[in-house]
């Protein structure tokens, strides 16, 4: 397995209708994941429930068109896992887990903490809960994949305006200070694995949808591929597919050594 995909869709049924398919058979990827699908299996036809050569596997949010996550591979995962058992996360549809025989791929859509800042708390309590969640697997002695739309920029270089910004949902200080522990040198220790290759600014992932913003580049980098530190020496390359259309955000793709 070498190459895997993650793209906040912001609709899955939208997305079809801007060409995901299209872009789907391009990629010859092994695992892509996808966020914010919006939809639950039985509103989706064959074609995306069943690309050509992929299993699929949904996590589908209980409230109708809201959140939701799903996994496409074309090796039938070990195991799925449908969230983190915790059941007001997990009633969101925001994690489904593939387990492979080397490595599990860990597909999260973590929450926004709104503009009012009123999900902050349960946005904190999820990504403690994820860190969690990762370092179960890790003292198995099995590596992580986390992938998906994190709802976080880490650091000034990842979005356009940071000064402004401050006192922003996806910028707040108790979000980043998250960020710095989980990818701290001393902490866990984890790898940010875009960063890891490339450590210039301008590189984004997601986009308001107001007039010229994205033809500006005034953007966010929110969605992440992050592994366990005993695993990066399997990392090949991470590139933000930055002129992918068809959502707000934009795929990441990473390639791991065989």
């Amino acid at each position: 397995m070498s190459k895997i995909l993650t793209w906040n869709v912001n609709g899955i049924r939208a997305a079809q209708k801007g060409g995901f398919l299209k872009w789907f058979a391009e990629q010859s990827a092994d695992v892509i994941c996808v966020q914010e699908t919006k939809a639950r299996p039985e509103q989706l036809d064959e074609q995306m429930l069943h690309p050509e050569g992929y299993h699929s596997f949904w996590h589908s949010a209980e409230k109708p068109g809201y959140s939701g996550t799903a996994i496409y591979s074309k090796r039938d995962p070990l195991e799925v896992r449908y969230g983190i058992g915790i059941p007001e996360i997990d009633r969101e549809g925001r994690v489904i887990v593939a387990e492979y025989a080397d490595f599990a791929v860990v597909n999260a859509y973590f929450p926004n903490s709104q503009r009012d800042h009123a999900r902050l708390g349960y946005k904190l309590e999820f990504c403690d809960a994820m860190l969690g969640f990762l370092e179960h697997y890790r003292n198995a002695g099995k590596s992580v994949v986390l992938c998906g739309d994190l709802n976080i920029a880490h650091r000034p270089i990842d979005l356009k305006n940071p000064r402004s910004n401050e006192n922003n949902a996806g910028y707040l200080p108790e979000e980043r200070a998250w960020m710095d522990k989980v990818l701290h040198p001393k902490g866990p220790a984890y790898v940010d694995a875009f960063r890891h290759f490339t450590p210039d600014p301008d590189h984004y992932t997601w986009w308001s949808y107001r007039p010229g913003v994205r033809e500006k580049n005034i953007g966010w980098r929110l969605d992440y591929f992050v592994v366990n530190p005993e695993f990066r020496d399997r990392l090949k390359r991470c590139e933000i597919q930055s002129q992918v259309r068809g959502s707000d955000h934009c795929p990441v793709r990473l390639e791991l050594k065989s």
